[in-house]
């Protein structure tokens, strides 16, 4: 790991579930630039284990608590869905900047909720769609903006495997749980349709939107066939490329993610590995001009603690957001949404009209 910086962006995690305990502690513990200043969880044997382990410089169980801490400079939201903009919401009156999991919101109207709070506090608020800080999908933004030339169509695919915890159990920490752990109302899983495309489509549409730019339509089928769910997905971008986007949740093969570019001066061909496996995606770029493919090797692949780098260099140093900001997550709500009423309605639906739930 690179050698901590003399300046350091001082960070408190809201949730000791999970996603802090797989990515979260372990990115502020190795990051260069922040430090795991504090944690915090209802759950009092939860928190307390992880902080034995993370070693947190303070623990509380009161998330106002923590915000009241004038050292705290910012909060990674590592809880579930429901929980996203409430607390983003509070750490922004509280003056915190803000790294908030993905997606941003379970709806539209909850989404655009933080747009005026984001601004009313000049903090950072900045989505957790970590993908962006994968070397391999870096490598094929520069290319898409620097030499490729005019965009013509655009693939993308994420497919969850059936064997992906048996593989994943392998890599990861163990998963400390608590009987204790604050939950939302109701059984987000009970509607499998949403919390697929919220767990795994938001991820799908980021990396499209981040490569091609704004989706403008979305024309949607829905299968449940096969112990499967498939979305296929037919987008109309607002700058004319045409493309199409497969969610399929579970495949009976290995992880499937990945993406293709055809542009004027060459194309792109790029495979996702397991996000748990911290591998930088194989990204083949062929240029016409040289008539080679090139792939950066991407040796750093923890993306989730270079995501954390990149926002502590914005708020630390002023330099530009690298990740996704409250305009690209509330975009990525608006197109999970479109998708859904695609998908019910049968017909194309443009994301401009689109509001509710996703």
């Amino acid at each position: 790991m690179p050698a901590k910086e003399d300046r350091r962006l001082k960070v408190g995690v809201l949730g000791c579930g999970p996603i802090a305990q797989a990515a979260h502690f372990e990115s502020c513990n190795k990051a260069r630039n922040a430090d795991l200043y504090a944690i915090c969880d209802v759950a009092d044997d939860l928190r307390e284990r992880m902080a034995a382990t993370h070693a947190p410089e303070k623990s509380f169980s009161d998330y106002d608590a923590m915000l009241a801490d004038q050292a705290l400079e910012a909060v990674v939201i590592a809880t579930s869905d429901a929980f996203h903009v409430p607390a983003a919401l509070r750490a922004l009156e509280a003056g915190k900047h803000v790294l908030v999991e993905k997606p941003l919101a379970a709806s539209v109207e909850e989404a655009e909720s933080l747009r005026e709070a984001v601004a009313r506090s000049a903090r950072v608020l900045q989505v957790g769609h970590m993908k962006r800080f994968d070397a391999g999908i870096e490598a094929a933004k520069g290319f898409i903006e620097d030499g490729m030339g005019e965009m013509s169509a655009f693939k993308g695919w994420y497919c969850d495997s059936t064997h992906r915890y048996p593989m994943t159990d392998a890599v990861q920490p163990l998963i400390v749980t608590s009987a204790r752990a604050r939950k939302p109302a109701g059984n987000p899983k009970a509607d499998l349709d949403r919390y697929y495309m919220l767990a795994h489509g938001s991820h799908l549409v980021d990396t499209a939107r981040h490569l091609v730019g704004e989706i403008a339509a979305v024309e949607a089928r829905l299968s449940r066939r096969a112990g499967m769910r498939c979305w296929f997905v037919n987008v109309e971008f607002a700058n004319g490329v045409l493309g199409h986007l497969d969610l399929t949740v579970a495949v009976r093969m290995d992880w499937h993610e990945g993406f293709q570019v055809y542009g004027e001066n060459g194309s792109i061909i790029a495979k996702t590995f397991n996000p748990w496996y911290y591998k930088t995606s194989e990204v083949d770029i062929f240029k016409e001009r040289d008539g080679a493919t090139h792939r950066v090797l991407g040796a750093d692949g923890h993306f989730y603690r270079r995501q954390l780098e990149g926002f502590a260099d914005t708020i630390l140093h002023g330099k530009p957001m690298r990740g996704a900001d409250v305009e690209d997550g509330i975009a990525s709500v608006r197109a999970m949404a479109a998708i859904a009423r695609s998908a019910e309605s049968g017909r194309p639906v443009r994301l401009a009209d689109v509001t509710g739930p996703v």
